[in-house]
């Protein structure tokens, strides 16, 4: 692969790096009360964008086909949104006492309460060949759950800031999250053919639209003098992360291979993928609102923006090795699903 088809490929990741970078140079244009206005542009025109775009883009009428396989999808959710989370925290509970900045651990307790992302489990499973309408589903189902869910696990874990009440969170989740997604869902309905036949990049909108809520949430932190973000707490956290996403990939794979666990490896391939990623398009926009007036809301925002490409690059990495695996535990179950040729006399 030639430089420019992987910078293309890539185009996401290094589009994060610039815009922090650009933030870092002129904080002032992105700040609360800034040229953008942030505060209507971002709170409510560009996460609304996000969710309408999510609304018309998830097929709703293809996950009919999964919907039976009720074990595998309680797994993935309850691994995703109850085990995670808790042993996120229990784990946060050990590393309070070392020196990594505060803010950076609660920013990794806010990645263990995000919901799976609707396109990198599905798009890893399809490369492995696993069952990718499970990947489907619970990518899709998760997010739906995460509207609700996640925002009360990041309450219950974190808390929110005290200058935005209980109600005022759920009420602006409800206007720019719930109501944007059903209304992309109704209009869906009516120009289905035309999206299947023009298919809109809704992946790279979402993208752009994720950027500018990415720049504006560092122009706070770059104007902010008194935020200090040490490279020791950096590198033990991206240390960190690789090593959760790579120790709950190996949990996932044990309990989804257990003799008694009567899940086939396409499944095992959708449960690993879908169990441990978590969704950057919906986390940063539900952070910037339940987080809304916090100060260090960069800071907690740094181990997801670190997550979401290290799961890509884990999951890509990592396809091979699945694959290989799949494909001889398949011809295995094969040969001893096979009747024994009687023996001549």
């Amino acid at each position: 692969m030639g430089l420019l088809e992987r910078l293309r490929k890539e185009w996401f990741i290094l589009g994060i790096v610039l815009v922090i970078a650009v933030a870092r140079l002129e904080p002032a244009v992105g700040v609360k009360g800034g040229p953008l206005k942030p505060e209507i542009t971002i709170t409510y025109i560009a996460v609304s964008a996000i969710f309408f775009n999510s609304g018309l883009s998830l097929k709703t009428e293809e996950l009919t086909s999964a919907l039976m396989h009720v074990k595998l999808h309680l797994f993935v959710q309850i691994f995703t949104l109850v085990f995670f989370p808790t042993a996120i925290w229990l784990f946060l509970q050990l590393l309070s006492i070392t020196p990594i900045n505060e803010w950076l651990l609660k920013g990794l307790q806010t990645v263990g309460c995000m919901p799976p992302p609707v396109s990198s489990a599905v798009i890893l499973t399809k490369a492995v060949g696993g069952n990718e309408a499970a990947a489907i589903f619970n990518s899709a189902f998760g997010s739906f759950l995460g509207i609700v869910i996640t925002p009360l696990l990041l309450l219950l874990f974190l808390g929110s800031s005290s200058s935005v009440p209980f109600t005022s969170i759920f009420s602006q989740l409800f206007m720019t999250v719930v109501v944007p997604l059903i209304i992309g869902q109704v209009v869906r309905r009516y120009i289905k053919d035309w999206l299947e036949r023009k298919k809109p990049p809704f992946g790279a909108i979402s993208s752009c639209v994720l950027l500018m809520i990415i720049y504006t949430t560092f122009c706070d932190t770059f104007a902010n003098p008194n935020i200090d973000l040490d490279k020791f707490s950096l590198i033990i956290i991206v240390l960190i992360i690789f090593s959760i996403q790579m120790s709950f990939m190996f949990l996932t794979f044990l309990f989804s291979t257990r003799n008694n666990s009567s899940f086939t490896p396409a499944d095992t391939v959708a449960i690993i993928f879908c169990s441990t990623h978590k969704s950057l398009t919906l986390g940063i926009p539900m952070l910037k609102i339940v987080f809304a007036g916090y100060e260090h809301l960069s800071l907690i925002s740094v181990p997801l923006l670190i997550y979401h490409p290290a799961q890509i690059l884990l999951g890509s990495l990592l396809v091979p090795t699945i694959k290989s695996w799949m494909v001889s535990r398949q011809k295995a179950l094969k040969l001893t699903r096979q009747p024994k040729a009687p023996v001549k006399v």
